[in-house]
């Protein structure tokens, strides 16, 4: 609440409003406006009919209706969760939801004052019970006047107890940071117009913001790496985590503020989705010929660590634009997949577990090295990737490895001497 007793005022108005189109269980004396002490957000918990949250509600919410309100902040409806079923026939069954979590917000030009923040599944299944004839009281937490920062940490609070993805999460975040890094992936190709990324990746489906980070900050890193010193130096890029700290991503923006506007960068984007295209195009109509591919070929491109290990070559290859173009090009060598996925998978040290399924199915520190390996490789001879060169490439990294142990070794037995 505001010093000067402002936003209490304005509080109190909102709060008489909801009372009066709603008509909780409660009457308004009986209403206590609560305050989050860590955010200052104001709230109130009452119950109100099934049919008034749905007449006057929608889960149609953006996180930034100010600045990006074509974007919502909720997860997609699961409507083939046996969960969610469970929950639409409890609710024709007069169950009595609690701790739906909603904001209220008069907008002249909405008839949904009532905008869901939490609680989506349940009001879908309260939806479905109104629809039946069915109409009971649903415990409901309303907060009025949400900050930015407030609405992100709901969204955040009242999803913790769903198991939310972490992909959401990043998602959530990088909307409430601005739509810079959604609008350069637009620009590329990475996501198509107007579409936002994903609130838990799935093949065919929109990338992740983690993928996207996992890009840029891979490629800044690779821009580091002198190639001609490429055999004698630490060549392992990272990739995010999902759903936790954005420090590395921060740090990211903060060294490189050219960002948004780098042509070479926009150049590696738009060159590794026609990578993705190629791949994928490489299947098409594969199925009606009797070939039907593993599912994970078509999308090998969007395995994470060859997402990271593809932009670290293009940042390291950036003052050799003849080999940068043969990395560019891999995506031309369609007589088979591109990235031929049979081929990794067939890829393999004398070191690896049984278990191990071949290059281009895990994100490990090693699969991302060893892909490196391969990627620089190609760009030396631009012929694509071949048998011969997957194994090359993975044993160029364990020879990197075992030299780089030695230096290692060297340097800790030169410190105790000294």
């Amino acid at each position: 609440m505001a010093k000067n007793g402002k936003q209490e005022k304005t509080v109190e108005d909102l709060l008489k409003e909801f009372v009066a189109e709603c008509h909780p269980l409660e009457s308004q004396d009986k209403l206590s406006l609560l305050s989050d002490a860590r955010t200052g957000a104001r709230y109130c918990e009452c119950h109100i009919n099934g049919g008034v949250l749905i007449t006057l509600g929608t889960t149609d919410v953006p996180l930034d209706p100010d600045e990006q309100s074509e974007y919502r902040a909720n997860r997609d409806i699961d409507e083939g969760s046996v969960a969610f079923q469970k929950m639409r026939e409890d609710a024709k069954q007069q169950r009595s939801f609690s701790n739906i979590v909603v904001e209220w917000k008069q907008d002249p030009d909405s008839n949904t004052p009532i905008k869901v923040i939490g609680g989506q599944h349940r009001f879908e299944a309260i939806r479905h019970a109104v629809e039946n004839s069915v109409d009971v009281l649903h415990g409901v937490k309303v907060y009025f006047a949400l900050d930015m920062k407030q609405r992100l940490d709901v969204q955040l609070i009242s999803n913790t107890n769903i198991d939310i993805s972490g992909d959401l999460i990043d998602r959530l975040r990088e909307t409430a940071k601005g739509p810079e890094l959604r609008d350069w992936c637009q620009s590329v190709g990475l996501l198509k117009k107007e579409q936002d990324f994903a609130d838990s990746y799935s093949r065919g489906g929109p990338i992740s913001v983690r993928m996207a980070r996992t890009f840029i900050t891979n490629y800044y890193d690779g821009k580091t790496v002198d190639p001609k010193n490429f055999a004698n130096v630490e060549t392992t890029p990272l990739v995010y985590k999902s759903g936790v700290s954005d420090e590395q991503w921060e740090k990211t923006k903060n060294d490189h503020p050219e960002l948004w506007s780098d042509k070479a960068l926009r150049a590696a984007g738009k060159a590794f989705c026609e990578l993705i295209a190629a791949q994928r195009a490489a299947f098409t109509g594969s199925k009606k010929h009797g070939k039907r591919p593993k599912p994970d070929y078509p999308e090998k491109a969007l395995n994470l660590a060859i997402v990271a290990a593809w932009a670290y070559v293009a940042g390291i290859l950036q003052q050799n634009t003849t080999r940068l173009d043969r990395h560019f090009a891999l995506k031309n060598w369609t007589a088979h997949d591109p990235l031929n996925a049979g081929e990794l998978a067939g890829g393999r040290h004398y070191t690896d577990p049984q278990n191990y399924r071949g290059l281009g199915y895990r994100t490990d520190p090693q699969e991302r090295g060893r892909l490196v390996e391969l990627f620089f490789l190609q760009a030396e001879s631009g012929k694509g990737i071949t048998k011969s060169s997957v194994d090359i490439a993975i044993k160029k990294y364990h020879a990197k490895q075992g030299q780089l142990e030695v230096k290692e070794a060297e340097a800790k037995a030169k410190s105790k001497e000294t």
